[in-house]
């Protein structure tokens, strides 16, 4: 009889778990919750969503760009084919109220879209709801820019805001892995878009395509 009170005050006392033993579940558990935490990164993947977004519009904008010259012979910043003094497009966002054609009467994103300026013709390249979406100062804007020269690229910048879009840059700029950026093509805007902290973020490296 005393041996069966023995066991089962042996069983009563395993029965559940100790304070310390709970302690250091709990423990582990917030080891493991801070890993997790530390490996997704809410704000990295965030920016991330926001970075692809830009890029998404960014391509769009080269793409309207290219099928208006296509269609037309001109860039939208020109006043015709025959305007052949104005091919460059200086450092410039896309939205910036100054970005008119040479003839400094029809908005680029007018002509880009559905034109409500007297005088211009809009080409419907772009939606109405993508200019709105594109256009508050809220929005990571989108530089363009093309330095003139015969076969020339015309490029749409925009500042990365992730760290995954950042190193991204940094490996196209510099391949090599020697911290010279210099892998770039000879129309680039590099003096822009290159250590540029006010318009490209704290990387100073904008983002740049094509």
């Amino acid at each position: 009889m005393k041996k069966l009170f023995s066991l089962f005050k042996q069983m009563k006392q395993q029965a559940g778990f100790t304070m310390i033993e709970l302690l250091i579940v709990i423990g582990i558990l917030g080891i493991l919750a801070v890993a997790v935490l530390a490996a997704i990164n809410p704000i990295e993947q965030i920016n991330r969503g926001r970075d692809t977004g830009s890029r998404s519009d960014a391509e769009q904008l080269i793409s309207a760009i290219d099928r208006y010259y296509a269609f037309n012979g001109y860039y939208p910043w020109q006043t015709g084919a025959s305007d052949v003094g104005n091919v460059a497009i200086a450092w410039t966002h896309f939205e910036d109220t100054t970005l008119t054609d040479s003839g400094g009467t029809c908005p680029v994103a007018e002509k880009l879209g559905t034109a409500s300026t007297a005088g211009c013709t809009g080409s419907d390249e772009l939606k109405q709801s993508f200019l709105e979406r594109i256009s508050p100062d809220t929005y990571n804007f989108i530089y363009l820019y093309n330095d003139g020269s015969q076969g020339s690229s015309t490029y749409a910048c925009f500042a990365p805001k992730s760290n995954a879009f950042v190193q991204e840059v940094d490996t196209r700029l510099d391949p090599d892995g020697d911290d010279t950026l210099d892998n770039y093509p000879a129309d680039y805007p590099a003096s822009d878009a290159i250590g540029n902290t006010t318009e490209c973020g704290a990387s100073g490296n904008c983002v740049c395509l094509p």
